[in-house]
């Protein structure tokens, strides 16, 4: 049984995920992404989707909650597990992630791409897989793009160039292995771009277009492409 939604969360036709790590041009994509018609792609908020990935999960994947929620027998007042068959999983995650859109993303009336782009997905290696499943299984429609840049580059960016270049080379490394593993086991939900590639040649960027069903338009892209990012580098 699918749960109901509520209204927030129904007003949006796609919820749109940058996952990436830092210096890899991500507030660009935040700004492509952004010049779509009814677009709106928050910048990062601190990795604030893993706690609550986290508390759905424990719930999701307890044999005890699940044996009482699937029984659906009342548990009596003296039970370790009282009311445990009131626990629905995917209630409880859609609750979440409702709250997440009203009060993180808040996208603004009118909107009906929502999302956001983070650097930190895969900070708690352990936790990424689980991150990613709560973002695809708890928000309608849900599509993640995989961004990624020349490890080079990125070493010699922002916070990165105080860093070992072997260290940078090996985070970079994992985190893209974490990106194609989970990309393999669900292929429809995602999609990798390049940097390097899209900043080269604008027609890069027509698989992504494709991808999120929405039109491609060299000129709207060539615009945002022009604009000087204003930002810090270290906000990146």
């Amino acid at each position: 049984m699918v749960p109901q939604t509520t209204d927030k969360i129904q007003e949006i036709e796609k919820f749109i995920f940058v996952v990436t790590y830092g210096r890899s041009g991500s507030t660009l994509m935040q700004n492509l992404l952004n010049s779509l018609d009814g677009a709106c792609v928050r910048g990062e908020n601190g990795n604030a989707l893993l706690p609550l990935a986290r508390a759905w999960n424990s719930v999701r994947t307890s044999p005890n909650l699940r044996k009482l929620h699937r029984r659906g027998n009342e548990t009596a007042s003296t039970s370790p597990w009282f009311g445990g068959e009131n626990i629905d999983p995917e209630r409880y995650g859609r609750a979440l992630a409702e709250v997440f859109t009203q009060e993180i993303l808040s996208p603004p009336p009118g909107t009906r791409l929502s999302g956001f782009k983070e650097i930190r997905w895969t900070r708690e290696a352990a936790n990424f897989e689980v991150t990613m499943n709560f973002a695809r299984t708890c928000f309608p429609n849900a599509r993640f793009v995989f961004n990624t840049r020349d490890h080079g580059e990125v070493a010699n960016s922002g916070w990165w160039a105080d860093v070992p270049v072997e260290k940078v080379r090996a985070n970079l490394t994992r985190a893209e292995t974490l990106y194609d593993e989970y990309l393999s086991k669900h292929p429809n939900c995602g999609i990798r771009v390049h940097y390097n590639d899209y900043v080269k040649d604008h027609d890069a960027l027509r698989p992504l277009f494709t991808f999120l069903d929405e039109p491609f338009n060299p000129d709207s892209i060539a615009k945002v492409m022009d604009q000087k990012l204003s930002h810090l580098k270290t906000e990146e």
